[in-house]
């Protein structure tokens, strides 16, 4: 047998290595740290994640007048030998909660209870127990409930919700009577049992998004969806008024998805504080990870109602790099009991969408056994089986991943973006919504200027190659006040345009296929039936067609910027030309006549 292959050994840090292997390294984002707190700490730190960290030494102006010190961390950086593991902290260990909890006093099921008697499916059961609050319920006490309906039997996770109470949540999908039998640790809270009746669904509620059609979605009652995304990462995170004109935008506005962070962000037009924490603590005097705070997430839980009341998807993203609090690099022990918190709080919610994170590979603490174990968590405590992505900054994650149900992807070329779909399909086998293909605006990182007109060719080249695109903005304010940071008020050029292509769509197939034949244009459509050509930044006066003579087809020229559609005079088949304007965006869409 012969011996494993040994790994190369890895060049000691020097001025040309790019500061984010540095950070990479535990060893190497101390010294850092040590040395330059205030740029590890920075808003603008992943600007520069890619430029050697002797520039970026050598030009942070803290250190403008101090060579010595930029000469000791460099040379503690080739001091680290990168052939042995770094010596990391102890982390917290995990405790199971005790089964002495509470002692035989307790009379087993005591807790007072109430619940949802009648729920319309897909609506929300919750069942609410006022328990004990010695010690930290939010890590000595268990709660789930077993729960058997129409559709068989599933166990639902219960959560702490401060004060004495405790709650826990369900989303039924079938109509019916359902019964529950509670499971705890805490004598009170155990053998707790009922039942409640669930009737038809409100008329807007259609249920939670599932993959359809292998590359497509649909609600659990069959009803498509298209999502149209948008980002606003930290929107709950602002001031009242702020969000409640974001609220207003969104109810004018033609999308039906939106990315958001569960913790706040620290970046570029993200330095303010917000008012509320997922941790009880402060910034000053740290956060408790053992005791997540419950008026946040109420808060939170209430912006997600507010979302579902517009048709809107929450996308929510758990962990994401862009921080200042420590909500990035805590233990995986107390990682764990968050996104268990939050699966358990938010999964009765048919709107949500899990994004275990916004550009993974920046997490650099985090490696792909957590990622695995965060994914497995979430599918082991949501009974409701919504939608799970992982998202990317430079290097895709394995979108093979069963647990996958559909890529969510950042571009990984400057220039091509929805082009791309086409291969990714074909890779992966998902749907594919590239949620950032770059945003509209003005902004001086290029992932944040392209124009109105490009962030709308993106949206329909990727409609027509069979994926979906999401939108962002980051147009310059005096106040900071980017949508794609912040939300508030649209300035772009691009969301009418999108609403435009919304409608087009609606008015076709339920779902668009690519349907290959010219090779200088994309196509969709129905074989047959239906065909929608993009020409994107392409400006034809004219365009021959050939199709099957045997049948008619109606002609329709589209013109996506001006959003104007022209309806051409009688039918055609077979070989026949068609005259054009002779501008970019223009689209053709063919519609058989039975």
């Amino acid at each position: 047998m012969s011996a494993p292959p040994i790994a190369p050994a890895l060049p000691a840090f020097g001025a040309s290595t790019p500061l984010f292997e540095v950070l990479r390294d535990p060893r190497g984002r101390d010294v850092v740290s040590r040395h330059l707190p205030e740029l590890v700490h920075s808003s603008i730190l992943h600007t520069l994640h890619s430029f050697p960290i002797g520039l970026v030494v050598e030009t942070e102006s803290s250190l403008e007048h101090d060579p010595d010190t930029r000469a000791a961390l460099l040379a503690e950086l080739r001091a680290i030998d990168r052939g042995t593991e770094a010596v990391l902290p102890e982390p917290e260990a995990y405790v199971a909660p005790s089964e002495d909890y509470e002692d035989e006093s307790v009379g087993v099921g005591s807790a007072p209870a109430s619940w949802t008697e009648t729920v319309p499916q897909y609506g929300r059961f919750e069942l609410r127990l006022d328990g004990p609050s010695a010690g930290n319920p939010f890590l000595d006490v268990d709660l789930t409930a077993l729960l058997d309906g129409p559709g068989g039997s599933a166990v639902a996770p219960g959560f702490y919700d401060g004060e004495g109470v405790f709650r826990l949540r369900f989303l039924p999908q079938q109509r019916g009577t359902y019964t529950f039998r509670t499971s705890s640790n805490a004598r009170s809270l155990d053998g707790i049992t009922g039942f409640f009746e669930v009737t038809e669904p409100g008329a807007s509620s259609h249920g939670p998004v599932r993959v359809a059609d292998t590359f497509h979605f649909a609600h659990a009652d069959g009803t498509r969806h298209r999502p149209i995304g948008t980002t606003s990462y930290a929107w709950t995170h602002q001031p009242e008024d702020v969000q409640l004109r974001t609220l207003e935008s969104l109810a004018d506005g033609p999308f039906t998805k939106m990315r958001m962070c569960v913790f706040p962000k620290s970046y570029l037009f993200n330095e303010n504080e917000p008012d509320l924490y997922p941790f009880e603590g402060s910034p000053e005097a740290g956060f408790d990870f053992q005791r997540p705070a419950p008026r946040y997430w109420a808060h939170l839980e209430r912006r997600i109602e507010q979302l579902d009341e517009l048709g809107i998807e929450a996308d929510l993203i758990l962990f994401h790099a862009y921080d200042r609090w420590g909500f990035a690099t805590m233990d995986p022990v107390a990682d764990d009991r968050y996104v268990k918190y939050a699966v358990a709080r938010l999964a009765s919610f048919a709107n949500v969408w899990w994004s275990l994170a916004n550009e993974y590979d920046l997490l650099f603490g985090k490696s792909t056994d957590d990622w695995e174990r965060f994914a497995r968590i979430v599918q082991d405590n949501d009974p409701v089986g919504h939608l799970l992505s992982i998202h990317n900054c430079r290097a895709f994650y394995d979108q093979t991943r069963p647990w996958i149900s559909h890529a969510s992807v950042q571009r990984q070329d400057i220039y091509k973006t929805a082009e791309n779909t086409t291969e990714w399909r074909a890779a992966w086998s998902k749907p594919v919504v590239v949620d950032e293909c770059a945003y509209e605006g003005n902004i001086d990182q290029g992932w944040g200027n392209i124009t109105g007109e490009e962030m709308t060719r993106r949206f329909w080249e990727g409609a027509v190659r069979g994926g979906y695109v999401g939108h962002g903005e980051t147009y310059v304010h005096p106040d900071d006040l980017l949508w794609w940071a912040k939300g508030g008020t649209l300035h772009g050029s691009s969301p009418a345009r999108i609403d435009f292509l919304h409608s087009i769509l609606a008015e076709g197939p339920d779902v668009l296929e690519p349907a290959p034949l010219d090779w200088d244009v994309p196509r969709a459509g129905v074989e047959g039936e239906y065909y929608l050509y993009y020409f994107g930044f392409n400006q034809p006066t004219y365009r021959r067609f050939l199709l099957d003579p045997s049948t008619e087809y109606t002609v329709d020229v589209i013109d996506t910027w001006d959003m104007t559609v022209t309806c051409l005079e009688g039918t055609y088949s077979g070989r026949f030309r068609i005259d054009l304007p002779g501008k970019q965006f223009l689209a053709v869409r063919l519609q058989a006549v039975r």
